[in-house]
Order: structure tokens, then C-alpha cells, then sequence
């Protein structure tokens, strides 16, 4: 008997959950009275923490990355000597020991991502308008990085937009790729992987709506399409990709809340998505209104539709993450100091908060669970 994709990714989800371990969670931070990362462990059953302790000190580790061997994790943090990338092998116990740093040349990174191959991870410097490539060795040692510019503007948000200001990097589904979305170009600049040297190289742009600000983004389970959030005008973007050609092609646009909510608020600006591991669903998160965007995808055409929009139980969600069971969608509230556990309704994908459910870190601004 023949199962489909979807039906295999279902029952492999219900196989998981009924057997499923408390994990380790780690919070990266940046703001007032947060000292570095924390850690905490997650219950799959119930969607309770254990209380969060701090098991790294470090100047503002902002974004988390994981290698995918599982025993390391990396972050851009403010070292002494500057801006850089901290690395940490994490132990038995799940606490972290620093095994390495690098600094950047190029200043801060807003994002981190880790090769599928080990052999080098990337940072996007957002004040500093680039890309860099740091090599790691068999060990996942930091090498010195190699720094990718980018040039122009959109123009079309003033202030925001005159120069590029890239937000995120991630990989293809087949690691041959990188993506790097870029708030200031409107934007997706495409790179070419070199596992060998390795190295990027310049491959294309997909272009997304004008004054949209490129944020984050995500594939598709099926690594099809590519979703990615816009900032400046809180839509997703669902963008053909065709992994033969290394090209995307702009489908459609899907408001995360309606121009009414928007108007209503002083301020508001996306900041996180994410794909369900069933395919069905997608989440973004939006600041300021401070609620999750719950939206149903179409595998066939990419095509978005918002089936709720939840209240994080918390203030300004600059990250959101699902657990590694996907039954939950944890919230990190950055100015409320808070995580929240949201059950996700497997039918629907819709959110209800678990109350008490929820536990206090420090300014946090991003959620990585362990391997």
C-alpha cells in the first residue's frame, strides 16, 4: 500500500507525539537586564517549561543557529573585541561550554544559518548591508569570514529603505542555494553554494512587492514554493521556485492583518514565519498588534489564507518557533519578558494558549530547541 507525502508526514507526527520527550530549548536575547543565552526544557505533553536559567554569559546573543550534528550551537553576540559569531558545544546535561569566536569585520548580525554540510555558516549584517561566510573545521571551529556586500536601495519607505539592509539567511532545500532577504532592496538575493572552498557566489535576485521590506522566509515542505514575510507592509510573499534554474517566481501577496487592524496600531511590523512540518499551515508573527497570523496553505498553488490571527499572551513577538513535535508554537514576547506555549489544532492549524503555560526570560529574541 502507497502512502502520499501528506500522509506519511501526518502519521509520522501522530507516531512522534506519542512518544514524545521533554527537549531542550535555548533563548537567544538582546535588551535590558538580559545577561546572554538560556535554557530551559520544553514538555511536548503538556506545553510546560522548566524555568529558564542562564547557561551562557554573553553581550546580546540575538540569533541561535544549530549545527546539524546537533552537539553545537552558534550565535551573533557582542564580543569583546567587537561584533562576531560565539560557537558552544553543548553538553549531556544541555548546558553550553564556549568552544570558539570569530569577530565580524562587517559589525552585527541580525540572523545565522548553518550549512547542511558543516563546512560554513552565515550571518546577515543589517546595519552593515552584507553577507558573511564564516568556514567551520571537522570540529566546527570559526574561521576568519569572508564578507559578500550588497548595493542599492528601493527607496520606496523613507529612512528604511535607501540602503540594503539584509535580515536573514537560510539554504535551499538541496544546500546548492543561499537566500538572503534584504529590507532595503525589496528584494531575495540569491547565492550560489560551493561546498568545496566553500564559498557563495552572486547567482540572482527574486524581487518582491515594492515597499513590502523582506524579513524572513521559509520553504515550503515540499520545497516547492518559498514564503517570505514583509516587514514594512506585514504580507507574505509566495514566491515558484524552480531548483533546476536557481529562480523564484512571485505568485502572490497575502496581508498578515487588515489595513483596518494596521491603521489602528502606532506601530506594526512582522517579524517571524514559519511552515508547519504537516505542509498545511503557515505562521507569522506581527509587533505591535503582538498576535500570530495563522494562515492555510494550498500545496498546489502556494496560495495563502488567514483562518486566525491569536494573541501571543505577551508584548512584541519578534521570534516565534514550533516545537520539534510540531503540536506547539512557542511565542517569545520581547518586551514583555515572556514564552508561551499555543496549541496547534492539527485539523486547523489554529492556536489556543495553554494557560500557565508561559515563562519569564529576559528580552528575548529568538527560540532554538535542541537536536
Amino acid at each position: 500500500m502507497k502512502f502520499s507525502a501528506l500522509a506519511f508526514s501526518v502519521f509520522f507526527l501522530l507516531a512522534f507525539n506519542l512518544h514524545a520527550e521533554p527537549k531542550q530549548v535555548y533563548f537567544g536575547t538582546g535588551g535590558r537586564g538580559a545577561e546572554g543565552i538560556y535554557q530551559a526544557t520544553f514538555n511536548p505533553d503538556n506545553g510546560k517549561f522548566t524555568p529558564a536559567k542562564l547557561t551562557a554569559r554573553i553581550g546580546s546573543p540575538g540569533f541561535l543557529a544549530l549545527h546539524p550534528d546537533g552537539d553545537k550551537l552558534y550565535a551573533v553576540a557582542r564580543l569583546e573585541g567587537g561584533a562576531g559569531v560565539a560557537g558552544y558545544k553543548i553538553l549531556d546535561n544541555g548546558d553550553l561550554e564556549k568552544c570558539c569566536e570569530m569577530l565580524n569585520p562587517d559589525g552585527g548580525g541580525a540572523h545565522i544559518a548553518v550549512h547542511s554540510s558543516g563546512k560554513f555558516l552565515l550571518t546577515a549584517q543589517y546595519g552593515g548591508g552584507s553577507t558573511a561566510l564564516f568556514p567551520l573545521d571537522g570540529d566546527g571551529k570559526l574561521g576568519e569570514p569572508t564578507v559578500h556586500e550588497h548595493e542599492g536601495g528601493s527607496g520606496v519607505v523613507p529612512k528604511r529603505q535607501e540602503s540594503p539592509h539584509p535580515h536573514w539567511c537560510g539554504f535551499s532545500p538541496d544546500g546548492k542555494y543561499a537566500f538572503v532577504p534584504d529590507l532595503g532592496l525589496d528584494q531575495i538575493v540569491i547565492y550560489k553554494v560551493d561546498t568545496d572552498k566553500p564559498a557563495i557566489s552572486k547567482h540572482g535576485v527574486a524581487q518582491s512587492v515594492p515597499g513590502g521590506g523582506p524579513r524572513h522566509m521559509r520553504f515550503s515542505v515540499d520545497g516547492k514554493f518559498i514564503y517570505l514575510l514583509n516587514e514594512l507592509s506585514l504580507s507574505v510573499t509566495t514566491f515558484a521556485w524552480d531548483p533546476a534554474k536557481g529562480t523564484a517566481e512571485r505568485l502572490s501577496t497575502t496581508p498578515a492583518i487588515s489595513e483596518k487592524t494596521k491603521a489602528a496600531e502606532s506601530f506594526n511590523s512582522a517579524a517571524e514565519i514559519l511552515v508547519h512540518p504537516s505542509g498545511n499551515f503557515v505562521y507569522s508573527s506581527n509587533r505591535g498588534h503582538d498576535t500570530v497570523s495563522v494562515y492555510k496553505a494550498d500545496p498546489a498553488t502556494g496560495k495563502l489564507e488567514v483562518v486566525q490571527v491569536q494573541p501571543i499572551r505577551g508584548a512584541f513577538p519578534r521570534n516565534i518557533n514550533l516545537d520539534p513535535t510540531g503540536t506547539w508554537l512557542l511565542a517569545a514576547g520581547a518586551d514583555s519578558g515572556t514564552i508561551a506555549a499555543h496549541k496547534i489544532d492539527p485539523d486547523t492549524g489554529k492556536l489556543t494558549y495553554q494557560r500557565g503555560a508561559i515563562i519569564n526570560v529576559p528580552a528575548p529574541i529568538c527560540i532554538l530547541f535542541g537536536k
